[in-house]
């Protein structure tokens, strides 16, 4: 059991390094909308949604124990970023007349790219978690409760979490209102 007690530490502590590159990375999307006037596409804007959908299901693990479902919402999430940050990179890789790449380039790669990478990383980094950790049986019956500076961290992630989610709910409505959604403007404030 104390073995599996280290794996469950590294286990928790994995999820909540995933929940907290997550948040990192859409609290830069949402600077560079609010903080550079880069309205995000509705690709761009599925692919924040597949984001949350990773560090949601990373961050289910600290409701009470670890459970593989909640890596699987990861997993999951993980593969529609993939597919969906492909698709918009696919439409623009050769660009056309109103269909370039949105935003600033970030070191040379726009939104989408990045998106690519992001996706390819959590799916690599949950593969590891799962080649390295993933046939301990015990970890389901190790509570985050025996981890309280985890538990507590993850606690004020989960919060920022939630804002993030929520302030970006927002701006999607006030972008697009409860209709088509564009990059000409913020809909409700026209």
């Amino acid at each position: 059991m104390i073995a599996s007690r280290s794996f469950a530490g590294l286990n928790y502590a994995f999820s909540l390094a995933m929940a907290v590159v997550i948040a990192a990375i859409l609290t830069t999307a949402l600077v560079m909308q609010f903080g550079y006037g880069e309205l995000p596409c509705p690709l761009c804007l599925l692919q924040r949604v597949a984001m949350f959908g990773i560090a949601f299901g990373a961050m289910q693990n600290f409701r009470g124990r670890f459970s593989y479902q909640n890596d699987g919402i990861s997993l999951l999430f993980a593969v529609f970023l993939l597919i969906v940050a492909s698709r918009q990179t696919l439409l623009d890789i050769y660009p056309r007349p109103g269909h370039e790449y949105i935003g600033t380039a970030i070191l040379g790669l726009h939104m989408p790219v990045w998106s690519i990478l992001i996706a390819a990383a959590a799916l690599l980094a949950y593969a590891v978690k799962l080649v390295a950790i993933g046939g301990d049986s015990d970890l389901p019956f190790v509570p985050v409760a025996e981890f309280p500076a985890i538990k507590t961290t993850a606690g004020v992630v989960g919060a920022y979490l939630i804002a993030l989610c929520a302030v970006n709910l927002v701006s999607v409505i006030v972008q697009c209102g409860f209709g088509e959604c564009h990059t000409m403007g913020y809909k409700l404030l026209q």
